[in-house]
């Protein structure tokens, strides 16, 4: 279901952002979102060095390296309220967070990550990768590899995480992990699947995706002028 007349909405690509840096950010937009101190919904575009976040249900049972194999890696776990299991996050994979009034633009959460998943499902096949859906879990897939994952949280209506996309990230620390509490699955990445140039791509094309999917006119924000406004904490760059 798409929501219907066009309102104004912000976007920003913040480029890359410690996991825990973006966390803060977006619990203190949906606050400001809620409190009616943000006027318009948000779209922030980001990369995450290296991490794996655990949803609010997940387990450490899914992690298949211990302690010292993650420090030696460089390689932090963090658990956040989002829905779903444990997923990785890296660079050249597209996170996408939408700071969104689910209550305003009339969304219930099955449309809304109807929406999610046929955004990567359009920006996939903006380079030639025919993805779908699967019962198995959300997100989109190609044949029997996953290609994006989704895990949102709502609080007073008001939507935060997102979705996170594989471009052309190093998908080896996913073999360390059952991606989504899933066992023996494989993952797999728009430049695996031959896209060359990928994340210009999907950079170019994304506003367009969110004109036509969510009824928004998405308004970009200079990085470093949001920044400003916004400064992320000064001990997570």
């Amino acid at each position: 279901m798409r929501p219907t007349g066009s309102t104004a909405a912000a976007f920003c690509d913040l480029g890359l952002v410690a996991y825990q840096a973006a966390h803060a950010l977006q619990l203190a937009l949906a606050a400001r979102r809620r409190q009616g101190q943000l006027a318009h919904d948000l779209f922030l575009l980001v990369e995450h060095p290296p991490v794996y976040t655990l949803g609010r249900h997940g387990s450490r049972a899914h992690l298949g390296v211990d302690e010292h194999f993650l420090r030696a890696k460089g390689i932090e776990v963090v658990t956040v309220e989002r829905g779903g299991e444990i997923t990785y996050h890296g660079p050249g994979q597209l996170v996408v967070y939408p700071i969104l009034d689910l209550r305003r633009r009339w969304l219930g959460l099955r449309d809304y990550v109807s929406l999610l998943e046929e955004l990567m499902l359009r920006l996939a096949a903006d380079c030639g990768v025919v993805a779908g859906r699967d019962p198995r879990n959300h997100g989109v897939w190609v044949g029997d590899d996953k290609l994006g994952s989704i895990g949102i949280a709502i609080r007073h209506g008001i939507a935060f995480h997102g979705l996170a996309l594989n471009v052309d990230p190093d998908l080896e620390p996913f073999a360390w992990i059952n991606p989504c509490g899933l066992a023996g699955i494989g993952m797999t990445s728009l430049a695996r699947e031959g896209c060359r140039g990928a994340m210009a791509r999907v950079r170019a094309r994304l506003p367009h995706h969110l004109t036509e999917l969510f009824a928004v006119d998405p308004c970009p924000l200079d990085r470093d002028l949001f920044r400003a406004d916004f400064p992320l904490p000064p001990s997570l760059p």
